[in-house]
């Protein structure tokens, strides 16, 4: 097994047990890789393909690396009404990328979640835990720009 994933060995390498491997693979790495897959096929004994094929079917499990700002967008019943696909439009526009997606440069990526529970503050985002509420577009660009000046 990969050294790089010896953590596994935290989980019993019985096959019922895999989602519990994937979820501390993600954990750890924050996605799970090409390598984290054939590292978890190694420890239950399976084939890559069963492992990728249990990633594909989970949406919890991520298959791209998270950028170092992971934007969250709200998409739950109070922000949809108040303007969250215009969120997502106006992110769309700003970085090139769409949910489940992260920027070449490695520094954003976003992902759209069913509520952030801030619904009086809609619609809202939250930039690595951050929420940023009641946005419209000229704030959205000033927020993602401040954090293009941090690199």
């Amino acid at each position: 097994m990969n050294p790089e994933f010896s953590y596994l060995s935290e989980v019993s390498a019985e096959k019922g047990n895999l989602i519990k491997g994937l979820q501390l693979i993600q954990e750890r790495e924050g996605y799970v890789s090409d390598d984290g897959i054939k590292a978890a096929a190694a420890h239950f004994s399976l084939a890559d393909a069963e492992v990728e094929g249990v990633l594909t079917f989970y949406a919890q499990f991520k298959r791209n690396k998270p950028g170092k700002y992971q934007i969250s967008t709200c998409d739950g019943t109070a922000c949809h009404i108040k303007g969250a696909p215009l969120i997502q439009e106006w992110l769309t526009t700003a970085l090139g990328i769409k949910s489940g997606e992260t920027t070449e440069d490695g520094l954003f990526s976003i992902e759209t979640v069913a509520c952030l529970g801030c619904c009086s503050l809609a619609p809202v985002m939250a930039i690595n835990g951050r929420v940023y509420g009641k946005l419209d577009r000229k704030a959205l660009l000033k927020i993602i720009n401040e954090y293009k000046k941090q690199g």
